[in-house]
């Protein structure tokens, strides 16, 4: 390691990702010394592999209620009381892998534009071809380089924009960089996206059910970051939360409605819009350069996901009215490293 990269470090979280935390951590030891492991229960031996390859450890007390956003901070927290020096902060999913050379890139790119606070790149997902459900995570990690709004749970932070926003808020179950994205701007810095290939990701979904389960912790996100942040100028996913309750929940209830007046016909041009809408994000997506399978089978996803995501929106909107605290909506099983990312 080159001593230009004493100031970078970088903070995973997991639980019980096996393998595949293992290649997390080898992955980010190869770029840097400052690593710090962020355990949520794990008993599969993660805890003492890390230690065994010389990472630092935290072991979240587990009473608390488990965010990612918690776990993050106290990460770093724990990597700057160990380590002086620190200035840039990579954050790292445990079901995630490290590219080669893109720590030291994206380093580069935030020593030479102090505007950024943050700075992001390509997310692939390993298997992409295992499960459709698999597939439909790497086309979403496909974003457009450049300046961005947010960033993912993968990505290069610059302390002083970090500390300046204020940190992660613990509170928020899903969606943290979104959310915390729009104080880094409200703070004055900028986020961006590089073309350059970031991380490895394994989602390991392979049914349907997990899929819904993503899409309905999605929707609570958005839910919430329009909660905090709807207001303008930000109006912080106050679009995606009104697609969501648009098309998964109002017009199936005026469909259901009108249908005994109808005859049934309400359900048909409730198909029929959903026809329009299928072919407008198909088109969108092609001309963006997907090809004509990938740009159908995410219309076809996207709008599917518009009813999970609903009830996700509704269940934020239930617990805020009702006091109920927020317990993670996860969509892997505990064999598969449950509670372990926001991937």
């Amino acid at each position: 390691m080159s001593e230009s990269m004493h100031d970078v470090g970088v903070v995973a979280i997991g639980r019980n990702e096996g393998e595949r935390l293992k290649r997390c951590l080898r992955s980010a030891i190869s770029c840097t010394d400052r690593v710090v492991y962020v355990d949520s229960g794990s008993d599969d031996g993660s805890v003492d592999f890390a230690r065994s390859i010389g990472v630092e450890v935290v072991d979240l007390d587990t009473s608390i209620p488990f965010t990612a956003a918690r776990a993050r901070n106290e990460g770093i927290a724990r990597l700057i009381d160990r380590w002086e020096g620190i200035q840039y902060v990579q954050v790292l999913d445990g079901d995630c892998e490290l590219r080669d050379g893109w720590v030291q890139a994206a380093r580069v790119f935030l020593e030479s534009h102090p505007e950024m606070g943050v700075v992001c790149g390509r997310r692939r997902e390993r298997h992409p071809d295992e499960t459709v459900y698999n597939l439909i995570c790497d086309l979403e990690w496909d974003t457009p380089v450049g300046e961005a709004r947010s960033c993912g749970g993968d990505a290069l932070f610059r302390l002083a924009a970090f500390d300046a926003a204020g940190g992660y808020n613990a509170s928020v179950i899903a969606g943290e960089e979104p959310e915390l994205c729009v104080r880094l701007r409200g703070a004055g810095y900028r986020v961006y996206r590089l073309d350059h290939e970031m991380t490895w990701h394994d989602a390991a979904m392979t049914s349907f059910s997990q899929f819904w389960k993503r899409a309905k912790r999605a929707g609570h996100a958005y839910a919430q970051g329009a909660h905090m942040h709807g207001a303008p100028p930000e109006c912080h996913n106050v679009r995606q939360s009104r697609s969501a309750l648009v098309f998964g929940l109002l017009m199936p209830l005026i469909a259901i409605a009108l249908s005994y007046w109808t005859f049934g016909l309400s359900f048909l041009l409730f198909v029929l819009l959903f026809g329009v809408q299928w072919f407008r994000i198909r088109r969108h997506e092609l001309r963006r350069g997907r090809s004509d399978k990938e740009a159908s089978l995410l219309a076809r996803f996207i709008i599917i996901a518009k009813f999970a995501q609903a009830q996700g929106v509704l269940l934020f909107h239930w617990r805020r009215l009702t006091g109920k605290q927020a317990t993670l909506i996860e969509y892997k099983g505990a064999a598969q490293g449950e509670a372990a990312s926001s991937g």
